[in-house]
């Protein structure tokens, strides 16, 4: 049997004419821009230095469009979002040392998130690789080790041949499901010297497909079909593997409710009469999911976040369908079906037996009603009117990127994302900074939408600089910063287990001042103008910024009783 990927792709004249007089004044940095650009890649994210100016110099040669932000970390958290949005894996361009570094945390973030980035960092010259310590610039005694925890895959090349293969072999990587950020390092010295390696004309990859195994699909059929108060929560990988309508058709046979976790807002309608939204950190929400006799997990790993802080307990049988395998039954016993949740939800379709069960809409009323009345009875008007006046702002299809802020975690179980991919957060890793330079790659994959970030003032000090970046574009972001002064969820923490705060107030800039010194208008707006103010500046084309002055607080936690 012959598969298509078996074989010989013969060049065409034009490809053989380029292998065979390439133009002059190539080097390995073209070998990069052109294996790139045959891979499919249109866009570059990334930062110059020293060592990869090889690369950087090779772009001006190319048709990749380049985006150029202000820090590493912050080109990385935009590479993320761009391959969130669009699929594809986002080519990551940096330098050694410092600068590879400085990317980490947005690395971790990518990786917690299933979000393909392809970062290709420069490397000491290769004289100086090997562990000695030669004393160049940047130097590290092995760079790759830093990336090796963090990344899916570790690619070094010491030749310029080697450069296409190991970037493709990456590209695949970073495409095969679970999707996550990978790391090609070059030297600095196979990045500047002139080379004799053809033209790159081809790169075409084939991720592989991960199909559950049909034992185990048909056992979980069998499950579901006779199960008397089946459930289901989804998570990022149904939204990640675009199956959203494929967990809405088994949800509705089964008559099974559903619950979507933090990273997986969208993956079911908000408003579906099987909808338990996302109140994933309500006691009542816990216990619905405990009583479950059979409980389907699609895409989760049932993290801290999933599981109310590891207070829930399952007392049915659990199936969890899992793409990353070291998340399969990492925190509860199940049926473990190691599989892209597409391709595993498919097969349970076409097996599963229809259930009736009329009363299943009712029982998801009651619960969603125990979760207002408990959130009523806290006298918190001002956060629900603020997240309203945000999603009635937000124009249908607009994607929004929340940093981790008070707001973000209220939208994280109250707000209705609308649709798949529409909604991203930083809660895979939980790192400060965010959501602005995310908003901002989300605004260089699709133009054709405005794309909303939310911050808070101490985020927001993270990402200062990339106003710049959305001035020079001119990107169709809006900026909402909450300024509360300070660290707003460490100040409730601290308050909370301590009596009073530690080091969390902080002296900030007047935002609005900030904003038009790089050229952004920008608006201080109040609870009451917020929904028309912010809807005003997503409707202007161009980047803007909203200042809210609001100590919001942050509903009573269920997790600690």
């Amino acid at each position: 049997m012959t598969h298509d990927h078996d074989l010989v792709l013969r060049p065409t004249a034009a490809q053989t004419e380029a292998a065979l007089n390439p133009p002059p004044g190539r080097n390995g940095g073209d070998l990069v821009v052109e294996t790139l650009a045959g891979l499919g890649a249109t866009t570059v994210f990334g930062l110059p230095g020293q060592h990869a100016l090889g690369m950087f110099d090779a772009l001006r040669r190319s048709d990749l469009r380049y985006i150029g932000l202000r820090v590493e970390n912050n080109a990385g958290f935009a590479a993320d979002a761009y391959g969130r949005i669009t699929g594809e894996a986002a080519p990551l361009l940096l330098s050694t040392g410092p600068g590879a570094l400085t990317s980490l945390a947005a690395l971790q973030e990518a990786r917690a998130a299933s979000a393909p980035v392809l970062a290709i960092s420069s490397q000491i010259p290769t004289a100086g690789l090997g562990g000695g310590r030669h004393g160049y610039l940047h130097e590290l005694p092995d760079q790759a080790a830093s990336f090796r925890g963090v990344v899916k895959s570790v690619h070094t090349v010491r030749t310029q041949s080697q450069i296409p293969s190991a970037i493709a072999e990456a590209w695949t990587s970073a495409l095969t499901v679970p999707h996550g950020p990978v790391w090609v390092e070059i030297p600095q010295d196979v990045l500047l010297a002139e080379t004799a390696v053809p033209v790159v004309t081809g790169g075409d990859t084939f991720p592989e497909e991960l199909p559950p195994r049909p034992e185990l699909t048909a056992v979980a059929a069998d499950l579901l079909s006779r199960a008397e108060r089946p459930a289901i929560i989804a998570g990022g990988g149904v939204v990640r593997a675009d199956a959203s309508k494929k967990l809405r058709q088994l949800a509705e046979r089964l008559q099974a409710p559903v619950v979507t976790t933090f990273g997986g807002k969208g993956a079911f309608p908000w408003t579906h009469p099987l909808s338990l939204q996302s109140w994933l950190e309500d006691r009542h929400t816990t216990d619905f999911l405990e009583d479950a006799d059979v409980l389907l997990v699609v895409g989760s790993g049932l993290g801290e976040l999933s599981s109310n802080y590891h207070t829930f307990q399952p007392r049915g049988r659990v199936i969890q369908i899992e793409a990353d395998l070291g998340k399969l039954e990492s925190n509860h016993p199940a049926l473990g079906i190691h599989a892209d949740a597409r391709l595993a939800l498919q097969a349970l379709l076409e097996t599963v037996g229809e259930r009736t069960d009329p009363a299943a809409p009712e029982r998801v009323r009651a619960v969603l009603d125990k979760v207002r009345e408990r959130i009523a009875s806290q006298e918190l008007t001002l956060e629900q009117d603020v997240l309203a006046a945000v999603r009635r702002a937000l124009p249908p299809g607009a994607p929004s990127f929340w940093d981790m802020t008070i707001l973000a975690y209220w939208a994280w179980s109250a707000f209705d994302a609308e649709a798949p991919n529409a909604m991203h957060s930083a809660q895979g890793a939980g790192g400060l900074g965010y959501g602005f330079p995310a908003a901002l790659g989300a605004a260089v994959a699709d133009p054709t939408h405005p794309v909303l970030a939310v911050s808070g003032d101490g985020g927001a000090l993270y990402s200062i600089a990339e106003l710049a970046t959305a001035r020079q574009y001119d990107l169709n972001v809006t900026w909402l910063i909450v300024d509360d002064g300070g660290y707003g969820i460490l100040r409730e923490y601290m308050t909370d287990a301590f009596g009073q705060p530690t080091a969390t107030e902080l002296t900030r800039p007047d935002y609005v001042a900030l904003a038009e010194s790089f050229g952004v208008p920008g608006v201080r707006t109040s609870p009451k103008t917020l929904e028309a103010d912010l809807a005003k500046a997503l409707a202007a084309p161009g980047p803007s910024v909203v200042v809210l002055p609001a100590v919001l607080r942050m509903f009573a936690p269920t997790h600690l009783d």
